[in-house]
């Protein structure tokens, strides 16, 4: 079997050295002789240096994960100055770093443009999404501790209950996204492999900009979210690594079809 035809094994083969093995339904068996060949764990990577740069990244990061910055807007380097509070130095030496994330293009006469919303990078972004979390769900499932699981239980039970509470909460919103993508930034970044965890970590910035486009679907999305999540994590807490990685996969194919639904204004 060629390592392209089961994108999610080369992934598995380059991040974790183990040769490819059939696609499906991650059975027994299959788990113990992927083990067998598993190296031991990396340590976490190291943060970022702290330079102009980088502080200047993680503050374009944040415009996008509040919805500051729409997909497909137009902004200068001098507006991005006054955005970022930062001096056009760093502005100049971040702009790179976004064009090769394709999370900004620069069309001349006109500025630098964010990433725009259409199905090529909706499709793109949860296949990414999907193959990375796959291998990241199989390693948390043989990772996580008992009290782990607990505490991420509690902390999406908390945020249910907020949902389904009748009266309006406005940091319901900040608070579950923090506790939804939380999760999977764990578990991604539980692989202790820095260069997935940064694709995936710009990978993010490109679903989080499509869910800004989805923004109308917002209210309705926390809680099926949450309990999808909850599904996923009983599981776990269950020691069923087979149904946690189904939960897992299902939860990220809605959450596609909850933003396609938000775009078109329809039910998803």
């Amino acid at each position: 079997m060629k390592l392209i035809d089961n994108p999610s094994s080369f992934i598995r083969y380059l991040v974790q050295g183990v040769s490819p093995v059939p696609s499906g339904p991650m059975t027994t068996s299959a788990v113990a002789a992927a083990e067998l060949q598993r190296p031991p764990a990396r340590p976490s990577a190291e943060p970022e240096p702290v330079t102009q740069r980088n502080r200047a990244y993680q503050g374009f990061r944040q415009q996008i994960i509040d919805a500051r910055i729409r997909p497909g807007q137009f902004v200068s380097q001098r507006e991005l100055m006054q955005l970022l509070e930062m001096p056009l130095a760093a502005v100049r030496e971040l702009v790179p770093r976004l064009e090769a994330a394709g999370l900004i293009t620069a069309v001349p006469k006109r500025g630098l443009q964010i990433a725009t919303v259409d199905m090529k990078l909706i499709r793109n972004a949860w296949q990414v999404r999907a193959m990375v979390e796959r291998e990241a769900v199989i390693h948390f499932a043989r990772t996580a501790s008992a009290q782990t699981i607990a505490r991420l239980i509690a902390d999406h039970e908390a945020i249910l209950e907020r949902a389904l509470q009748p009266t309006p909460d406005p940091t319901l919103e900040k608070d579950s996204q923090a506790v939804d993508w939380g999760l999977h930034d764990l578990m991604v970044d539980s692989i202790g492999n820095e260069i997935l965890s940064e694709i995936y970590r710009v990978n993010s910035l490109h679903v989080r900009l499509i869910r800004y486009d989805a923004d109308s679907m917002r209210p309705v999305q926390v809680v099926p979210a949450m309990r999808e999540h909850l599904d996923f994590l009983r599981a776990l807490a269950e020691h069923d690594h087979e149904s946690a990685l189904q939960q897992m996969m299902s939860h990220i194919e809605q959450s596609k079809h909850r933003v396609l639904g938000g775009m078109l204004r329809v039910e998803p």
